[in-house]
């Protein structure tokens, strides 16, 4: 078990919490363009310094959610239970969070996710900053595949690397397809059946790639 915070580090969280929950909320009513850092700071009665203490950038101000779930699928692949493959945990990681609405699959159409949704991808700036935790996840999930592919041997990096970008990219189009259907009125419960049902799909083609590959050794 993690041990409890400390009651510094509680503060800390809090204090980051707050300024994120001020930004998102300020860029929501206003847009993002037309907020300032300076205008957070004031709201959230924090100095612009302590500010970019916790957040290096605007934009990390909003996609920090993103950087969060960084580590994520590595560790699923790092701590999956003996004799469970990595595509096996990965898939059925995806569909915990499908079954638990979690936004980060696109299954989810609580107005507030969404509107969060609409503000990142409706702004290139946060776009961008989007693509490079994207590119970070498929880096530690890289690394963590290399080991769990070691069947493959010499060609393992490379293909930890191809599998890692795959998979990925999969579970971004996966989301962005069940986003869409949400955006166009329907609910995520009503949703949920082809999500599973599209995930089944991508992650057997995903897995036949790799079979493919073990079968050329």
């Amino acid at each position: 078990m993690n041990a409890p915070m400390g009651l510094r580090e509680r503060k800390k969280q809090r204090t980051r919490e707050t300024i994120s929950d001020t930004a998102i909320t300020l860029f929501l009513e206003h847009g993002f363009d037309q907020v300032s850092v300076v205008d957070i700071a004031a709201v959230a009665e924090v100095s612009k310094p302590t500010l970019f203490k916790y957040f290096p950038t605007k934009e990390d101000l909003v996609v920090h959610r993103f950087a969060d779930h960084q580590t994520v699928s590595s560790t699923v692949v790092a701590e999956r239970p003996p004799g469970v493959s990595a595509i096996d945990a990965l898939h059925q990681h995806f569909l915990d969070g499908l079954a638990a609405r979690d936004p980060i699959t696109g299954l989810n159409d609580d107005e507030d996710v969404l509107a969060f949704h609409h503000l990142v991808y409706s702004t290139p700036s946060l776009v961008a900053r989007v693509s490079q935790y994207l590119a970070q996840a498929e880096e530690a999930l890289a690394q963590a595949l290399v080991d769990a592919l070691d069947a493959l041997d010499s060609d393992r990096a490379i293909t930890a690397a191809l599998l890692a970008g795959q998979v990925i990219a999969t579970e971004r189009i996966l989301a962005s397809v069940n986003w869409q259907r949400i955006v166009a009125g329907r609910s995520a419960d009503e949703v949920y059946p082809e999500a599973v049902a599209d995930a089944d799909h991508a992650y057997a083609l995903l897995r036949q790639g790799l079979a493919g590959a073990a079968a050329q050794k």
